[in-house]
């Protein structure tokens, strides 16, 4: 696999308070499911597909790194209609809280480092708390919500794939009760 990265410039300073850093490449995704577009899809098996190829190929990605001691440093490496690909790494305590993904399927996997993913697995398992070592790949549905940290010591390096493209996503806090919607987020914003 090969992707048509985009130069690497840094983008303005998103207008509300971001949840990670960002560098934003000359890349336009379009948000397929928002404008309409009746192409199916990627399946989480073909996004776990192309996240795993692209980690064995650091030299597409790693030379785009950064590290940020305040945030979160992201980058989108790649867009088409179908699906995009992100790159994003993380400093010891880093975390993205809990989030969904707006209908979008996904696939990440830890290219260098590791970090721990919590989910709910309902009322009879509670929350689940997972070990994301290098190599590993989680996939999930469209309706999936995680939260995603580096407990670890070092830096960790990931790579992400969505289909349809991002347009949107909701934060959530973990109460009593369960998940409780606090926030939404669009790409105006990463």
């Amino acid at each position: 696999m090969s992707l048509d990265l985009a130069p690497d410039t840094p983008a303005p300073a998103p207008a509300a308070a971001p949840t990670a850093t960002a560098e934003r490449p000359g890349v336009t995704a379009t948000a397929t499911a928002a404008a309409g577009d009746t192409r199916a899809p990627l399946t989480p098996s073909t996004l776990r597909t192309i996240v795993r190829e692209l980690a064995e190929q650091p030299e597409q990605w790693i030379h785009h790194v950064r590290l940020s001691t305040e945030e979160r440093w992201y980058r989108r490496l790649a867009a088409d209609e179908d699906h995009e690909v992100w790159l994003i790494s993380w400093l010891p305590g880093q975390s993205t809280g809990f989030h969904d993904h707006g209908g979008s399927r996904g696939a990440f996997t830890v290219a260098l480092g590791e970090l721990e993913e919590l989910s709910l697995g309902g009322p009879e398992q509670g929350l689940l708390i997972r070990r994301v070592q290098s190599g590993t790949v989680r996939a999930f549905g469209p309706e999936y919500v995680h939260d995603v940290r580096n407990t670890a010591s070092g830096p960790a390096v990931t790579l992400h794939a969505y289909s349809p493209p991002l347009h949107s996503m909701a934060h959530y806090e973990l109460r009593a009760g369960g998940l409780v919607r606090t926030s939404e987020e669009g790409p105006d914003q990463w």
